[in-house]
Protein backbone atom coordinates (compact mmCIF):
# COMPACT_ATOMS: atom_id res chain seq x y z
CA UNK A 1 0.00 0.00 0.00
CA UNK A 2 1.10 3.74 -0.52
CA UNK A 3 1.98 5.38 1.98
CA UNK A 4 -0.36 8.58 2.79
CA UNK A 5 2.81 11.16 2.57
CA UNK A 6 6.35 10.31 1.37
CA UNK A 7 8.94 12.65 2.07
CA UNK A 8 12.47 12.64 0.91
CA UNK A 9 15.38 14.19 1.25
CA UNK A 10 13.20 17.23 1.88
CA UNK A 11 14.68 21.03 3.02
CA UNK A 12 13.57 24.49 2.64
CA UNK A 13 15.98 27.74 3.26
CA UNK A 14 14.90 31.31 3.25
CA UNK A 15 17.61 33.63 2.89
CA UNK A 16 20.29 32.30 5.70
CA UNK A 17 17.84 30.87 7.72
CA UNK A 18 17.77 26.70 7.52
CA UNK A 19 13.83 26.45 8.11
CA UNK A 20 14.31 22.55 7.27
CA UNK A 21 17.30 20.43 7.24
CA UNK A 22 16.99 17.42 4.78
CA UNK A 23 13.79 15.50 6.25
CA UNK A 24 12.57 12.08 5.87
CA UNK A 25 9.37 11.32 6.66
CA UNK A 26 6.44 8.47 5.46
CA UNK A 27 2.85 8.85 7.18
CA UNK A 28 0.71 5.32 6.56
CA UNK A 29 -2.58 5.54 5.10
CA UNK A 30 -5.33 5.39 8.15
CA UNK A 31 -2.26 6.81 10.59
CA UNK A 32 -2.93 9.39 13.28
CA UNK A 33 0.22 11.05 13.22
CA UNK A 34 1.55 13.93 15.84
CA UNK A 35 4.27 16.65 14.66
CA UNK A 36 5.42 17.94 17.46
CA UNK A 37 7.87 20.64 17.91
CA UNK A 38 8.75 24.06 19.68
CA UNK A 39 8.04 27.31 17.67
CA UNK A 40 10.05 28.05 14.60
CA UNK A 41 11.12 24.12 14.52
CA UNK A 42 9.96 23.86 10.91
CA UNK A 43 6.58 22.60 11.26
CA UNK A 44 4.98 25.12 9.44
CA UNK A 45 7.48 24.78 6.84
CA UNK A 46 6.71 21.65 6.27
CA UNK A 47 3.07 21.52 6.52
CA UNK A 48 3.13 24.25 3.99
CA UNK A 49 5.70 21.98 1.63
CA UNK A 50 3.48 18.86 1.95
CA UNK A 51 0.55 21.17 0.80
CA UNK A 52 1.83 22.71 -2.32
CA UNK A 53 1.92 25.69 -0.45
CA UNK A 54 5.79 26.08 -1.05
CA UNK A 55 8.43 24.77 -3.30
CA UNK A 56 10.88 22.30 -2.16
CA UNK A 57 15.09 23.32 -2.04
CA UNK A 58 15.81 19.52 -2.03
CA UNK A 59 14.11 16.03 -2.39
CA UNK A 60 10.79 14.72 -3.13
CA UNK A 61 7.25 14.85 -1.34
CA UNK A 62 4.15 12.20 -2.50
CA UNK A 63 0.98 12.07 -1.32
CA UNK A 64 -0.97 9.45 -1.86
CA UNK A 65 1.70 8.22 -4.71
CA UNK A 66 1.12 12.05 -6.26
CA UNK A 67 4.26 14.07 -6.58
CA UNK A 68 3.38 17.59 -4.81
CA UNK A 69 5.87 19.26 -7.44
CA UNK A 70 4.83 17.49 -10.60
CA UNK A 71 1.40 15.74 -10.24
CA UNK A 72 0.38 18.53 -8.07
CA UNK A 73 -3.58 18.93 -8.73
CA UNK A 74 -4.20 15.36 -7.76
CA UNK A 75 -1.78 15.52 -5.24
CA UNK A 76 -3.94 18.94 -3.75
CA UNK A 77 -7.37 17.04 -4.60
CA UNK A 78 -5.71 14.44 -2.14
CA UNK A 79 -5.09 16.65 0.80
CA UNK A 80 -6.87 19.00 3.36
CA UNK A 81 -5.56 21.36 5.38
CA UNK A 82 -6.44 23.23 8.67
CA UNK A 83 -4.58 26.79 8.77
CA UNK A 84 -3.78 27.57 12.27
CA UNK A 85 -4.62 30.70 11.28
CA UNK A 86 -8.48 32.37 11.25
CA UNK A 87 -9.09 32.85 7.39
CA UNK A 88 -12.04 33.83 6.29
CA UNK A 89 -14.26 35.84 3.96
CA UNK A 90 -16.25 37.81 5.59
CA UNK A 91 -19.01 38.66 2.32
CA UNK A 92 -19.85 35.16 3.10
CA UNK A 93 -22.34 32.80 5.18
CA UNK A 94 -21.11 29.32 6.26
CA UNK A 95 -22.64 27.48 3.58
CA UNK A 96 -21.58 30.03 0.77
CA UNK A 97 -18.28 29.61 2.22
CA UNK A 98 -18.26 25.86 1.28
CA UNK A 99 -20.39 26.25 -1.94
CA UNK A 100 -17.32 28.24 -3.12
CA UNK A 101 -14.78 25.89 -1.47
CA UNK A 102 -16.26 22.92 -3.79
CA UNK A 103 -16.49 25.26 -6.60
CA UNK A 104 -12.21 25.07 -6.37
CA UNK A 105 -12.39 21.48 -6.80
CA UNK A 106 -14.63 21.44 -9.51
CA UNK A 107 -17.58 20.61 -7.51
CA UNK A 108 -21.10 21.31 -7.73
CA UNK A 109 -24.20 20.36 -6.10
CA UNK A 110 -22.54 19.41 -3.77
CA UNK A 111 -24.69 20.41 -0.75
CA UNK A 112 -25.87 17.18 0.79
CA UNK A 113 -22.18 16.61 1.90
CA UNK A 114 -21.87 20.25 2.79
CA UNK A 115 -25.27 19.76 4.91
CA UNK A 116 -23.58 15.95 6.64
CA UNK A 117 -20.28 18.16 7.09
CA UNK A 118 -22.15 21.00 8.80
CA UNK A 119 -24.46 18.67 11.14
CA UNK A 120 -21.66 16.87 11.99
CA UNK A 121 -19.35 20.20 13.16
CA UNK A 122 -23.09 21.39 14.93
CA UNK A 123 -22.83 24.24 12.84
CA UNK A 124 -26.11 23.31 10.96
CA UNK A 125 -27.87 26.33 12.93
CA UNK A 126 -25.22 28.51 11.78
CA UNK A 127 -25.34 27.42 7.80
CA UNK A 128 -27.18 30.81 6.63
CA UNK A 129 -24.67 33.13 9.50
CA UNK A 130 -22.23 35.61 8.16
CA UNK A 131 -18.41 35.02 8.70
CA UNK A 132 -17.96 37.81 11.06
CA UNK A 133 -20.99 36.73 13.24
CA UNK A 134 -18.95 33.77 14.07
CA UNK A 135 -16.97 33.25 17.26
CA UNK A 136 -13.22 32.33 16.86
CA UNK A 137 -14.11 28.12 17.70
CA UNK A 138 -17.04 28.44 15.27
CA UNK A 139 -14.89 29.98 12.25
CA UNK A 140 -12.35 27.17 13.46
CA UNK A 141 -14.65 24.74 12.86
CA UNK A 142 -15.33 26.37 9.38
CA UNK A 143 -11.84 26.07 8.46
CA UNK A 144 -12.33 22.42 9.57
CA UNK A 145 -15.20 22.11 7.17
CA UNK A 146 -13.77 23.73 3.94
CA UNK A 147 -10.65 21.47 4.14
CA UNK A 148 -13.27 18.41 3.78
CA UNK A 149 -15.80 19.80 1.18
CA UNK A 150 -13.61 17.47 -1.66
CA UNK A 151 -13.27 14.84 0.99
CA UNK A 152 -9.56 14.36 0.72
CA UNK A 153 -7.94 11.06 2.25
CA UNK A 154 -5.38 12.99 3.81
CA UNK A 155 -6.04 15.96 6.38
CA UNK A 156 -3.39 17.90 7.86
CA UNK A 157 -4.60 20.01 11.01
CA UNK A 158 -2.37 22.81 12.27
CA UNK A 159 -2.94 23.39 16.06
CA UNK A 160 -6.78 23.35 15.60
CA UNK A 161 -8.00 23.83 18.81
CA UNK A 162 -5.91 27.06 19.50
CA UNK A 163 -8.46 29.37 20.85
CA UNK A 164 -11.44 26.72 21.38
CA UNK A 165 -13.05 26.50 24.75
CA UNK A 166 -13.26 22.45 25.93
CA UNK A 167 -16.69 21.70 24.73
CA UNK A 168 -16.11 22.98 21.59
CA UNK A 169 -12.95 21.13 21.91
CA UNK A 170 -14.33 18.01 22.34
CA UNK A 171 -16.87 17.76 20.19
CA UNK A 172 -13.92 18.49 17.19
CA UNK A 173 -11.71 15.83 18.50
CA UNK A 174 -15.12 13.19 18.15
CA UNK A 175 -15.68 14.35 14.56
CA UNK A 176 -11.81 13.80 14.08
CA UNK A 177 -11.79 10.39 16.03
CA UNK A 178 -14.71 9.25 13.51
CA UNK A 179 -12.54 10.81 10.12
CA UNK A 180 -9.63 8.51 11.15
CA UNK A 181 -12.04 5.35 12.34
CA UNK A 182 -13.00 5.80 8.35
CA UNK A 183 -9.83 5.84 7.36
CA UNK A 184 -9.03 9.14 6.97
CA UNK A 185 -4.90 9.94 7.37
CA UNK A 186 -4.73 12.64 10.04
CA UNK A 187 -1.49 14.41 10.96
CA UNK A 188 -1.58 16.56 13.85
CA UNK A 189 0.32 19.78 15.11
CA UNK A 190 -0.55 20.80 18.72
CA UNK A 191 0.82 22.69 21.48
CA UNK A 192 -1.67 20.58 23.95
CA UNK A 193 0.39 17.45 24.30
CA UNK A 194 -1.97 15.57 25.92
CA UNK A 195 -4.10 15.68 22.33
CA UNK A 196 -1.17 14.29 21.24
CA UNK A 197 -0.70 11.23 23.49
CA UNK A 198 -4.79 10.45 23.66
CA UNK A 199 -5.14 10.48 19.92
CA UNK A 200 -2.00 10.01 17.95
CA UNK A 201 -0.61 6.22 17.22
CA UNK A 202 3.12 7.99 16.12
CA UNK A 203 5.26 11.24 16.88
CA UNK A 204 7.74 13.04 15.42
CA UNK A 205 9.48 15.73 17.22
CA UNK A 206 11.25 18.92 15.09
CA UNK A 207 13.93 20.95 16.57
CA UNK A 208 15.36 23.76 14.96
CA UNK A 209 14.47 21.94 11.33
CA UNK A 210 16.09 18.66 12.08
CA UNK A 211 13.44 15.39 12.85
CA UNK A 212 15.13 14.15 16.29
CA UNK A 213 12.57 12.22 17.25
CA UNK A 214 10.42 9.79 14.80
CA UNK A 215 8.48 7.07 16.85
CA UNK A 216 5.21 5.39 17.76
CA UNK A 217 3.60 7.23 21.52
CA UNK A 218 3.68 3.72 23.30
CA UNK A 219 8.10 2.78 22.52
CA UNK A 220 8.22 6.79 22.96
CA UNK A 221 6.97 6.89 26.73
CA UNK A 222 8.35 3.41 27.43
CA UNK A 223 11.86 4.77 25.90
CA UNK A 224 11.68 7.49 28.82
CA UNK A 225 10.31 5.33 31.35
CA UNK A 226 11.06 5.96 35.00
CA UNK A 227 9.10 7.57 37.85
CA UNK A 228 8.80 11.40 38.79
CA UNK A 229 8.48 12.34 42.41
CA UNK A 230 6.99 15.78 42.96
CA UNK A 231 8.07 17.12 46.40
CA UNK A 232 6.99 20.12 48.66
CA UNK A 233 9.12 20.27 51.72
CA UNK A 234 8.18 22.86 54.74
CA UNK A 235 10.38 25.87 54.96
CA UNK A 236 13.77 23.03 54.60
CA UNK A 237 15.33 23.50 51.01
CA UNK A 238 16.71 20.03 49.00
CA UNK A 239 19.53 18.21 50.66
CA UNK A 240 22.44 18.28 48.53
CA UNK A 241 22.58 14.45 48.74
CA UNK A 242 19.47 14.87 46.30
CA UNK A 243 20.06 16.95 43.30
CA UNK A 244 21.48 15.21 41.56
CA UNK A 245 18.36 13.16 40.85
CA UNK A 246 16.61 16.64 39.79
CA UNK A 247 14.58 16.20 37.31
CA UNK A 248 14.56 19.98 36.13
CA UNK A 249 14.64 23.22 38.33
CA UNK A 250 12.50 23.91 41.48
CA UNK A 251 9.51 26.10 40.40
CA UNK A 252 7.19 28.00 43.28
CA UNK A 253 9.14 25.48 46.22
CA UNK A 254 8.17 22.23 44.09
CA UNK A 255 10.60 19.69 43.45
CA UNK A 256 10.69 17.26 40.15
CA UNK A 257 12.81 13.77 41.10
CA UNK A 258 13.36 11.69 38.93
CA UNK A 259 13.46 7.66 39.91
CA UNK A 260 14.61 4.64 38.02
CA UNK A 261 12.09 2.51 40.44
CA UNK A 262 9.86 2.49 43.23
CA UNK A 263 13.03 1.15 45.49
CA UNK A 264 14.38 4.76 44.95
CA UNK A 265 11.42 6.32 46.80
CA UNK A 266 12.60 4.56 50.32
CA UNK A 267 16.37 5.92 49.72
CA UNK A 268 14.82 9.28 49.03
CA UNK A 269 12.47 9.34 52.19
CA UNK A 270 15.69 8.43 53.83
CA UNK A 271 17.62 10.94 53.19
CA UNK A 272 14.89 13.99 54.03
CA UNK A 273 14.89 12.34 57.11
CA UNK A 274 18.67 12.11 58.17
CA UNK A 275 18.01 16.27 56.76
CA UNK A 276 15.71 16.38 59.08
CA UNK A 277 13.54 17.41 56.17
CA UNK A 278 9.27 18.16 56.75
CA UNK A 279 7.14 16.64 53.73
CA UNK A 280 4.44 19.11 53.08
CA UNK A 281 2.91 16.73 50.10
CA UNK A 282 4.10 14.30 47.78
CA UNK A 283 3.02 12.80 44.20
CA UNK A 284 4.90 10.31 42.58
CA UNK A 285 3.62 9.63 38.71
CA UNK A 286 5.01 8.08 35.32
CA UNK A 287 6.25 10.67 32.55
CA UNK A 288 3.87 11.96 30.05
CA UNK A 289 4.31 12.92 26.82
CA UNK A 290 4.97 16.73 28.14
CA UNK A 291 7.64 15.97 29.92
CA UNK A 292 9.19 13.30 27.09
CA UNK A 293 8.80 16.54 25.23
CA UNK A 294 10.49 18.91 27.59
CA UNK A 295 13.65 16.30 28.16
CA UNK A 296 13.95 15.72 24.07
CA UNK A 297 14.02 20.02 23.10
CA UNK A 298 16.63 20.19 26.02
CA UNK A 299 19.01 17.62 24.48
CA UNK A 300 21.69 18.60 22.37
Amino acid sequence: MLPAIDVRGVSKAYGSLQALSPTDLEVSQGEFFALLGPNGAGKTTLISLIAGLAKTDTGTIRVMGHDVGTDYRQARRSIGVVPQELVFDPFFSVRETLRLQSGYYGLRRNDDWIDEILHHLDLSSKADANMRALSGGMKRRVLVAQALVHKPPVMILDEPTAGVDVDLRQGLWQFIRKLNEDGHTIVLTTHYLEEAESLCTRIGMLKQGHMVVLESTENLLKRFSGLNLRLRLVSESLPDSLRSMLAAPSTDGEWVLSLRDYAQVEHVLAQLRQSGCDIASMELSQPDLEEVFVSVMRRD
